[in-house]
């Protein structure tokens, strides 16, 4: 894809993801903190299924939401990303920025919005702070996304792979947080929009306004094939025709 091609795209993505944003937020300020659709019939369900199992399972994923984790898997995508050590030095501290731009940004939002949580009686771990978004949803959506773009551009083999499983963890992280009973659904789905707005804000001035050593994703360079292996032999090994007798 070309720079400007990247830079349309993820500013569409930017606009639209932030205008739903927007729109839930305001939704759940005008309903002064209650419930929306399905946010009830979820959290009930997840305290009606919590075998000890699951329980620990949920436990030990939230807890990569938060914390150094995110801030060490974000400067390993700068590193992934980078082709130089300076450019490396440079991509992780990029990163570790705009997920720390990230999170200063939600508790603004949080702290405007003040949604409480569910009650403490159905809270499976600890939590702090207001409700609307998600905290860990969003650190783990931004890193997430931030390790797949990085995968994407330097992965030889398997990126695909690679990257649903990343998406995959961040996705999980925001479910826990409803299946703990520490979020609503809607905090969650908040935390996914808002990280979306960002990252695709960040490609975009990234695209717009970064030199272009640090902002081309380089495809990786296939091995050549058998065909054309062929063909390069052949170029290397030329075979001339005999000379005439006289």
């Amino acid at each position: 894809m070309k720079r400007e091609d990247a830079a349309d795209l993820a500013g569409s993505t930017a606009v639209g993801s932030l205008v739903a944003f927007v729109l839930l937020a305001l939704t759940v300020t005008g309903r002064h903190g209650a419930t929306l659709f399905g946010d009830a019939d979820l959290l009930s369900w997840s305290v009606a299924h919590r075998p000890d199992v699951a329980l620990a399972v949920a436990r030990g994923a939230t807890y990569t939401g938060t914390g150094i984790i995110p801030y060490v898997l974000v400067a390993l995508a700068g590193i992934i990303v980078g082709r130089s050590p300076r450019q490396r030095a440079v991509a992780a501290a990029v990163c570790v920025g705009c997920l720390a731009a990230a999170q200063a940004v939600r508790f603004g939002v949080m702290s405007l919005v003040s949604r409480p949580r569910p009650a403490t009686v159905e809270w499976a771990t600890h939590a702090s702070g207001w409700s609307f978004p998600s905290g860990h949803t969003t650190t783990s959506a931004i890193t997430a996304g931030l390790l797949i773009l990085a995968v994407l551009a330097r992965a030889p083999h398997g990126r695909g792979a690679l990257a649903l499983l990343i998406g995959c963890w961040g996705m999980l992280v925001g479910l826990t947080r409803v299946y703990l009973g520490v979020h609503w659904f809607s905090d969650v789905l908040g935390g996914w929009l808002f990280a979306l707005s960002w990252l695709s804000l960040s490609v975009y001035a990234l695209a717009r306004l970064a030199p272009r050593s640090y902002s081309a994703i380089a495809a990786p360079h296939p091995r050549p094939g058998p065909t054309e292996e062929r063909r390069h032999g052949s170029r290397g090994h030329r075979e001339f025709p005999p000379r005439p007798t006289p």
